[in-house]
């Protein structure tokens, strides 16, 4: 028996949110990975880290905003708990992986395409891992073709996201690759939900309807507060409005624009004024003239 699927139960609100929440992800962690440009080479993987967490979490919570909206009219929906997280560590891992390159070894080339790529399949991944944890009196059946689109759009969006974060070009520019990557996870879903069909057990009949917000809510806690910690660190960070490298001397670092590294202090001996360095042969010629 066929389903009927109904993507907006709550009309316009849940894809807006939903947006919103992986603009808010992206524009963490995009931030996070323009920031590990600009610090000492120790102090990266930290950065790196973090943005990679924020961007999962924002993934995530965009998917599971969205699906408050989506419902099977012939069957009540349910969701698998470990199955959920799992989607979520897996969001989290394959993004961390693709932004480590970018951080690491640029956000150009080969870096960036490799990075884009796998930060885009963590995107698709997650979308589909997290509906495999879908419970109701039926199945999923998806149109390849469909599918297939959805993951070109998760991985080119992404891609260009990752570059636009690698710029470190101020916080406006981080602001447009956010929008960017919340393109890439929002149109990933929607057109992933578009290839979607429901078939139903032949021997069920039973009102359906969208997911009560009580059962999607305790699940949601927990990454917003991690994206409303990671809000406060970036935002407390002096340095993260202005773009601006750390005051440190900074460490050889692959694939940084040359123009965002500040340049070594110089070690040369102070010149007195007329004269020149301590210790030179022409420091000591006006002294024996007079």
């Amino acid at each position: 028996m066929q389903g009927t699927v109904d993507g907006f139960s709550y009309g316009a609100v849940t894809p807006v949110v939903a947006y919103l929440m992986a603009c808010l992800g992206g524009a963490l962690g995009l931030r996070c990975t323009t920031r590990s440009l600009l610090v000492t080479h120790s102090r990266r993987p930290a950065w790196l880290a973090l943005g990679s967490a924020a961007i999962g979490s924002g993934i995530w919570t965009m998917h599971f905003v969205a699906m408050m909206g989506f419902s099977i009219e012939q069957a009540p929906i349910h969701y698998d708990r470990p199955m959920t997280y799992a989607s979520l560590a897996l969001a989290v891992v394959m993004v961390g992986v693709g932004i480590f390159i970018v951080g690491y070894r640029g956000a150009t080339g080969t870096p960036l395409f490799t990075g884009g790529t796998i930060t885009g399949l963590g995107i698709a991944s997650m979308h589909y891992l997290g509906m495999a944890g879908v419970r109701f009196h039926g199945r999923f059946t998806y149109n390849t073709l469909t599918v297939a689109a959805s993951v070109v759009i998760a991985v080119v969006a992404a891609t260009a996201a990752l570059w636009a974060a690698g710029q470190v070009r101020g916080f406006a520019w981080s602001l447009g690759a956010s929008a960017v990557m919340g393109l890439a996870v929002s149109g990933m879903h929607y057109t992933g939900m578009a290839a979607l069909g429901v078939h139903l057990d032949g021997g069920y009949h039973g009102a359906g309807g969208a997911p009560e917000a009580s059962a999607l809510a305790p699940m949601l806690i927990g990454p917003l507060a991690f994206l409303l910690l990671a809000g406060v660190v970036v935002i407390f960070d002096p340095l993260m409005v202005t773009g601006r490298p750390d005051w440190r001397p900074v460490e050889h670092k692959p694939g940084v624009p040359a123009a965002a590294v500040a340049p070594h202090a110089d070690r040369r001996p102070a010149l007195h004024e007329g004269r020149g360095p301590a210790g030179h042969p022409a420091a000591h010629q006006g002294s024996r003239i007079l």
